[in-house]
């Protein structure tokens, strides 16, 4: 997974839900030094909570996804990551970033 160009990411899961798997995969892929590059914010929800697990991207080029973790699977949401991080890795090769 590309994570050069991401400079946020915030989720919010209850790790006791079976469906807030995929975001907490999400945060484990991230590489060991992701905290010198990006602000990494998490919330754990109580057990109780009924709320939906969510992931919130913020990229270099200003571009935010909010990813829905509990319908896609994480194969999915990193394939949406590097799909975008490929594209401002084309602009930056280019030269106009």
């Amino acid at each position: 997974m590309i994570t050069r160009f991401l400079t946020e990411v915030s989720t919010t899961f209850n790790p006791f839900r079976r469906r807030s798997k995929n975001a907490r995969l999400f945060l484990t892929f991230l590489p060991a030094n992701a905290r010198d590059t990006m602000q990494i914010r998490t919330t754990m929800l109580p057990r109780e909570s009924e709320q939906p697990s969510a992931l919130k991207l913020l990229f270099k080029d200003g571009k935010e996804m909010d990813l829905d973790t509990e319908t896609l699977t994480v194969k999915e949401i990193m394939e949406e990551v590097d799909r975008h991080s490929r594209k401002l890795a084309r602009v930056e090769a280019l030269g106009g970033g």
